[in-house]
């Protein structure tokens, strides 16, 4: 196996570690079995396996998008949570796809294992990536910003053993109690060794598309007062599609410890991720009656054109050399962080706690995005086309994250039962340095097998515009305040926030009449600051213990980085656009033995600006969204039901191009549906999920249609013993072609992946 240099040793060291241990439990296992003791639970069983368990959990503590910890049943939030056993049952692909499994999340899971596109509520699609949902690991971010061309959050994001649980959280304070995520906040949380024990799992891709993986974490106790885990995974295999050669390749290696006093705790935690995986952009289609058709030649749920004879791509680097780089190695990501958390009770009330990471990011982007849809008078069996290869270079990425929290509980006085007072400074500092070059080449498909060769230069690709170097630095500093009141079954929670931010750095193209090296004369010199203050207040009713109702309103922003470049003068001169998001909420949740609901009703003002590098064009828009989010769920015995259901009415109100007002905001579906059944019969474990998307318009002028779609996915778990299970998860089952987006013209568009199937044998001790 071809593994990476950065995760060698410690992924070696790792595995080892852990089959040792893996080791003496089989052994034990085949040793008389001692006395249950009350410190160590029993193994779980088939007959406790998660389809017994609740499928919502109303009951369960939550940490994301609030002041004060508590349950789902006390929160004025629409939260919803993953566990980590059911995101590997559900047999999903990405991070992209994982989100899909959440009502009123909009995620496009069509990229591959990044570069997706996320939303929630109606809050509009206009750029790449997550520019209203923020990405979070262990309560900080991933990135400061979702919408960085060619960097999103998700490209660094990977999930394995490791991951807990999944804490969603749409709208509530989310505009507060982060950055830049007016819209939700999405927190991935990792295993700490509280439960003893661990896994081990190998799976196998089945049928067109190899992969060969391995997974391996384990947790416990140090000693009396100490914990630890440490998980690791590594794979190599096509990637999803049949691209002829291990697109996909590398890993990843997390570890934390934590040490608990009698008044607190510390933990350290550390991240390796160093991964290859294949970039998915649209192929070129037609379009008839405002209706897509696929060429008989390019298969959109497989299609890859860089195949394995794809020559070496000579850009222009960041220092204004030229560099060969290899098609091949996709999207390769490489992040490195070293973090750390405190809390103390400091006495009276007062308690303090503190997060830190500091992360390096960095890594390539490279894909091939079609400029037409080929010659129409080629053969069936052959099409050929002309791609621009999307070659950017992330030079840096990195970031230093600080989140300090000072937290005062009060005792009864007057109604007030309890009280709880929160403030907070939240520091970053986050680099955004790219560099962009990218060629032309003519593509063939012939037998659904590419062919590509050199046709022009990335001085005259999309007339030249994107020969790009750029390196700023965006400092956010947050002084942020909450208050929540508890009275009898009333909670009212108030929060603010004040974001500051300060950029600095440069901006250049190339020089267009050299052909050569960087423009420095004409270099754009960034140096501006930005503020807003963002609000949210909620109130929860907990009218009996089944029963709760809520509302809130808030307002909050996202601030723009490397979408402002190369546009409007970013010397402090003009002002700079701020993107907002207004939203009301109200709803209930009510749980009644087996049986648990989620309803929120919704509204979401946007007001935005963008700027299109390869089509030079601005856009001003505003956009008004409402409707029901509903999440439910049903267990009894071995049968456990799960689904949601998200209807959404959007208008654009107000836009530059007035020709599109009152229209849909593109790829907003009205209706979006996911019901995920699963059963215990004996040793087996059967389930599926369905996810249902509704048709909706691929460009904001409504002349193209993106057709509804539903992806099934498939799994089957036979549990060989109390430890040992075999497995098997099918991805889009049916095989269907489902649409996420489209050129506004028309020749080119981007589906989900066609089926793939994964055998798996996984060990627990």
């Amino acid at each position: 196996m071809n593994h990476q240099t950065a995760l060698k040793t410690p992924l070696a060291l790792a595995v080892t570690t852990l089959f040792l241990h893996a080791a003496n439990a089989w052994a034990q296992d085949a040793a008389p079995a001692p006395e249950a003791s009350a410190s160590a639970p029993a193994p779980a069983t088939a007959a406790s396996a998660p389809a017994a368990a609740s499928p919502m959990n109303l009951e369960r503590v939550v940490v994301t998008g609030t002041s004060v910890a508590g349950t789902k049943m006390r929160q004025s939030l629409s939260v919803s949570t993953l566990e980590g056993e059911q995101i590997l049952n559900s047999g999903v692909t990405s991070i992209a796809e994982v989100l899909r499994l959440v009502p009123g999340v909009h995620s496009e899971n069509s990229g591959g294992e990044g570069n997706a596109n996320v939303t929630v509520r109606g809050v509009p699609i206009s750029a790449g990536g997550s520019r209203y949902v923020q990405f979070q690991e262990d309560g900080l971010p991933v990135l400061m910003f979702g919408d960085i061309a060619f960097g999103t959050p998700d490209q660094f994001l990977r999930a394995d053993y490791s991951l807990d649980h999944v804490e969603v959280v749409r709208g509530g304070s989310a505009s507060t109690l982060a950055s830049n995520s007016p819209g939700g906040l999405v927190n991935f949380i990792s295993k700490t060794g509280d439960d003893e024990g661990g896994a081990i799992g190998y799976s196998e891709g089945i049928g067109r598309s190899s992969e060969h993986r391995l997974d391996i974490d384990y947790g416990g106790k140090l000693g009396a007062n100490t914990t630890f885990h440490i998980g690791a995974f590594d794979r190599q295999g096509e990637g999803g599609r049949p691209t002829g050669y291990d697109a996909a390749s590398g890993g990843q290696l997390r570890a934390n410890v934590t040490h608990k006093f009698s008044d607190g705790f510390v933990r350290l935690y550390f991240k390796a991720l160093d991964d290859r995986t294949p970039t998915f952009l649209p192929v070129p289609v037609t379009v008839s009656g405002g209706h897509i058709q696929r060429l008989a030649a390019i298969d959109p749920r497989t299609a890859f054109f860089i195949g394995p004879s794809f020559a070496a791509d000579t850009v222009m680097g960041p220092d204004g050399n030229t560099a060969s780089t290899n098609p091949r190695d996709g999207l390769h990501v490489r992040s490195t962080a070293l973090g750390a958390e405190a809390q103390f009770d400091l006495g009276g009330g007062w308690s303090v706690n503190d997060k830190f990471r500091r992360t390096s990011n960095s890594g390539r982007f490279i894909g091939l995005f079609p400029t037409n849809n080929g010659d129409g008078a080629s053969p069936e069996s052959s099409t050929t086309f002309t791609g621009a290869l999307f070659n950017t270079s992330i030079n840096d990425l990195g970031n230093t994250i600080n989140d300090l929290k000072l937290t005062r509980r009060f005792g009864a006085f007057g109604p007030i039962d309890k009280a709880a007072f929160v403030a907070g400074l939240f520091d970053s500092r986050q680099e955004v340095a790219l560099t962009w070059f990218w060629n032309t080449y003519t593509v063939q498909m012939k037998n659904q097998q590419p062919t590509a060769t050199l046709a022009g230069s990335g001085w005259d690709t999309f007339g030249g515009c994107c020969v790009r170097n750029f390196d700023v630095s965006y400092v956010n500093t947050a002084p942020y305040a909450a208050l929540t009141l508890d009275s009898g079954p009333l909670t009212i929670d108030a929060s603010i926030r004040r974001d500051l931010q300060r950029a600095s750095g440069w901006a250049e193209s190339g020089d267009s009449q050299a052909r050569s090296g960087w423009d420095t004369v004409n270099a754009e010199h960034v140096h501006y600051n930005l503020g807003h203050t963002a609000y949210s207040v909620g109130a929860n009713l907990a009218a009996s213990k089944s029963l709760a109702f809520f509302a809130r309103a808030s307002d909050g922003e996202s601030f723009g980085a490397d979408r402002l470049l190369y546009g409007t003068p970013l010397d402090g001169s003009v002002p700079i656009s701020i993107n907002e998001v207004k939203q009301l909420e109200g709803g209930a949740k009510w749980h009644r033995d087996a049986f648990n609901l989620f309803a929120t009703l919704f509204q979401a003002r946007t007001a935005e600006s963008n700027y299109e590098a390869t089509t030079q064009t601005f856009t001003a828009n505003k956009y008004k969204a409402y409707g029901l989010e509903l999440e439910a769920g049903y267990s009894i015995a071995a049968l456990r039901l799960a689904g949601g259901l998200t209807l959404t009415h959007s208008r654009i109100t107000a836009s530059n191009d007035a020709a599109t007002v009152g229209n849909t905001p593109r790829r907003l579906a009205k209706a979006v549906l996911e019901f995920s059944p699963s059963y215990v019969l004996g040793d087996f474990e059967l389930g599926a999920t369905a996810l249902y998307t509704g048709k909706s318009y691929g460009d904001d002028a409504n002349t193209i249609t993106l057709p509804a779609y539903t992806q099934v996915n498939g799994f089957l778990t036979y549990h060989l013993s109390d430890r040992a299970q075999l497995g098997l998860t099918v991805n889009n089952l049916t095989n269907a072609i489902g649409y996420t987006e489209i050129e506004g013209d028309g020749h080119a568009a981007r589906s989900i992946n066609g089926r793939t199937a994964l055998a798996s044998l996984k060990y627990s001790f």
